[in-house]
């Protein structure tokens, strides 16, 4: 069996597995059916998001407006479906910004080992004696609220976990018959790490960026809502919710709808990466 047919058996059991686990599909689907409504936003929204209308002031959910419309009259679903995009921008950049420093960072430590190991996992030591919220607060407090650093702080806030399993791998693989022959044909450290080691360590990489992605959203909202966040009139799940909360008692859907949006998320994102953590454990491939 060659490579490209052993990376296809790979890839082939993964997903007969994943589709096996009714958990990791229903997760699929929660994530597959919040993307596609937010790609689609500008096809799929029946109102501008940003547009007033003092005539259908805190009107509850009806067909003109299916889940009803804010204290400007504007039209919840459009709002939440445009604020779908903006969630789904920060977790995709935030995680791909921390999954990059953290191969960097993990590679190198995992590697070469010595007191590069101990910079590196003492770094990690530190920022995980700090919680992440409120390092994200005080940075985003100094810095000017914007949509790029928030993604930004959040990637530069979130690379721990990437860089520790990354080392793990690293530390595993470094010794093997396959690297060891990669040294003797006189490869360069950086072909080593990058084309022998790294494709054979990035399973736990997918699950811990997958789970990721639902944190970042977390992060996300919850500095909108606290008004740190994406700034108006750009719609978020979290300016939706702390917009909801003055009228939570005559307007329950404006807190109701943005609230479900968010678990559905997260809680998707968080399924599926339980699926693939279960899809990647070599015990369930025997």
């Amino acid at each position: 069996m060659n490579k490209n047919q052993k990376s296809e058996s790979f890839f082939t059991r993964t997903i007969q597995l994943l589709l096996q686990n009714k958990l990791a599909v229903l997760g699929g689907a929660m994530v597959l059916t919040v993307f596609v409504l937010s790609i689609f936003a500008p096809l799929i929204a029946p109102y501008d998001p940003s547009a007033i209308d003092i005539k259908n002031i805190l009107m509850g959910p009806t067909l003109s407006h299916p889940l009803g419309t804010d204290e400007l009259g504007r039209d919840v679903f459009s709002r939440m479906l445009w604020g779908g995009r903006i969630s789904l921008e920060v977790g995709f950049i935030a995680v791909g910004i921390a999954t990059l420093i953290g191969i960097m960072l993990g590679s190198l430590a995992g590697y070469y080992g010595g007191w590069i190991d101990s910079i590196v996992m003492r770094s990690v030591d530190v920022m995980l004696s700090i919680p992440t919220i409120f390092l994200v607060l005080t940075v985003i407090a100094i810095l000017e609220p914007s949509i790029i650093n928030i993604m930004i702080v959040i990637g530069l806030t979130s690379w721990m976990e990437p860089a520790r399993l990354v080392r793990a791998e690293f530390i595993s693989l470094r010794e093997r018959e396959f690297v060891l022959a990669a040294h003797a044909m006189g490869g360069t450290d950086t072909r080593i790490m990058m084309k022998h080691i790294l494709p054979n360590g990035l399973s736990p990489i997918f699950v811990s960026a997958t789970m990721g992605i639902g944190g970042a959203i977390l992060i996300e909202s919850a500095l909108s809502f606290l008004g740190l966040g994406v700034q108006p009139p750009t719609p978020s799940w979290g300016s939706l919710l702390s917009s909801g909360k003055d009228n939570i008692e005559i307007a329950w859907w404006l807190s109701a709808f943005p609230g479900l949006a968010i678990l559905i998320t997260v809680l998707g994102y968080n399924l599926l990466g339980e699926g693939l953590r279960d899809a990647l454990d070599p015990r369930q491939r025997e």
